[in-house]
């Protein structure tokens, strides 16, 4: 009965008896089908019904962003340019901290996914209680870690190619995102736990309130509204905070008292338990250490765009924005992936996890086709409404043309990782960040911007090579095998 008093996504695959595939009975070489009974429009079903909600949830979070950067470059004159800039920097050591701190909830994902495959609760309960322990008590260590090195962290990303003033406003912004970091990390340990079993729509829900009210405060606090001071970069900042605030209460609503497939109350025991932290970690480590390759990786290629000027470099970070949405994409999916091939190999259907990564690469690769369209035709028309620097629309609008390119690869290569992932595979991708991010895309802008000086389209070809690079080795990885091997014996050693 209490099964039936949750909040549960149906699935076909919920519908299909326990597999018997064990770590030494998968082959390589297996020619998979799809089981007497389904249908191939199910399977494609499965895998919208978890991604549209996330993809939703996913572009309404980077329009926001967008809206803060269009925002802000709005502002008159030099103004503009500026804070764009600094809006640019006060992103990368943010985003370092806070994707170390989302990587560890791959952990969770994966193992409340494997255990929503086997219909334990209180198993999925026990890991989601653990994943908001170490978020919480990791997002103070950061938080405390931001706000005192913010404007070191600043200085050390633009190099010397950033005005002053520009500096100024990016430690600030910093300073005030950095405040509001632990609700932001367990709002995303909360959405990490939902989407391991499937309710991507919650998350939706709101996520998107949440950006609302950032949109409301940042017209309101940007230029001045209502009788509030106009607090331009300061302002955008602020509002981010309230807006991720807001999240942070309703996603613990919503997990509270029972009403989800995951949730908490405060009469639960939150202490250390070494047996789910170490499942946990083991998954999520690699993927914060691929993400700290990432964001090092990135803190070295902004440096390097830096030296270009403050105009260039608010140009590259208007690209970068909007490929940013793009990226939802290939996240939404991958975030259906990493949830239905869990499942399935929780209930140990490897027959089901191969059937629905090929759906999902499908389905995906259609949507970024479409996406690829609209950058190519109208690519002028969209960093315009950015900035109307006609230096800044000519260098963005050549960049989007590359940007297009690049959708159905790097799309396919979300895809494939997320899928991954959901398998507990972290390691290999952890590496190939490693090897993609510092040995292809550093080495070759520092190449092409600073040694052969083909300018902001020198380090948009250093940022190709590093996707092309990296989709080839994902769907290398993924077509060995090694990740069902792996995750059946880790399901097996657990029992």
């Amino acid at each position: 009965m209490e099964e039936k008093k949750t909040k549960i996504i149906h699935t076909t695959l919920d519908d299909l008896p326990y597999g018997n595939y064990t770590s030494e009975t998968i082959g390589k070489k297996e020619i998979i089908t799809i089981p007497e009974g389904v249908h191939r429009r199910s399977l494609i079903r499965d895998v919208v019904v978890i991604a549209w909600p996330s993809l939703v949830e996913l572009i309404l979070t980077q329009l926001t962003s967008m809206a803060d950067q269009i925002m802000v470059g709005r502002l008159p004159g030099e103004a503009g340019v500026q804070a764009l800039s600094a809006v640019g920097l006060a992103a990368q050591p943010k985003f370092l901290l806070m994707t170390m701190m989302m990587s560890l909830n791959v952990g969770s994902t994966a193992i409340i996914a494997r255990y929503r495959g086997q219909q334990n609760r209180e198993k999925a309960n026990q890991v989601f209680r653990q994943a908001l322990l170490l978020n919480f008590v990791l997002g103070i260590v950061f938080m405390v870690l931001g706000l005192q090195f913010s404007g070191q962290l600043i200085r050390f990303i633009a190099g010397k190619g950033i005005d002053e003033a520009t500096l100024q406003q990016a430690t600030d912004y910093l300073r005030i995102q950095m405040a509001g970091f632990v609700p932001l990390m367990i709002a995303f340990t909360t959405t990490a736990a939902l989407r391991g079993i499937g309710d991507s729509r919650t998350p939706l829900f709101y996520n998107t309130v949440a950006n609302v009210v950032n949109l409301v405060f940042n017209y309101v606090m940007i230029y001045g509204k209502f009788g509030c001071p106009a607090m331009g970069v300061v302002g955008a900042s602020w509002a981010t905070d309230i807006g991720q605030l807001v999240a942070f209460f309703i996603a613990v609503y919503v997990v509270s008292g029972g009403r989800r497939y995951v949730s908490i109350s405060f009469r639960d025991t939150f202490t250390f338990d070494k047996a789910i932290m170490s499942n946990v970690v083991g998954i999520g480590i690699p993927a914060m250490v691929e993400q700290l390759f990432m964001r090092a990786g990135m803190i070295i290629f902004t440096r390097t765009v830096t030296g270009l000027g403050t105009t260039l470099y608010a140009t590259h970070q208007i690209c970068m924005n909007i490929m940013s949405l793009s990226f939802m994409i290939g996240q939404a999916f991958a975030n259906s992936t990493t949830t239905l091939m869990g499942q399935s190999l929780g209930k140990r259907r490897y027959d089901m996890a191969v059937l629905y990564m090929r759906q999902a690469r499908l389905v995906g690769v259609l949507v970024s086709l479409v996406v690829a369209a609209v950058f190519a035709f109208f690519n002028k028309a969209i960093i315009g409404i950015y900035n109307s620097t006609p230096e800044v629309v000519a260098a963005g609008g050549e960049i989007m043309y590359l940007m297009a390119v690049l959708q159905p690869i790097q799309t396919i290569q979300f895809i494939v990782s997320g899928g991954l992932r959901g398998a507990g595979d972290t390691r290999f991708s952890a590496l190939v960040t490693a090897i993609t991010v510092f040995g292809v895309r550093s080495v070759v802008a520092l190449l092409t911007v600073r040694v052969l000086h083909w300018g902001l389209w020198g380090a948009w070809a250093a940022l190709a090579c590093d996707q092309c690079l990296r989709t080839v080795l994902m769907l290398f990885r993924y077509n060995t095998g090694k990740w069902a091997h792996m995750s059946l014996r880790q399901m097996e050693k657990s029992n």
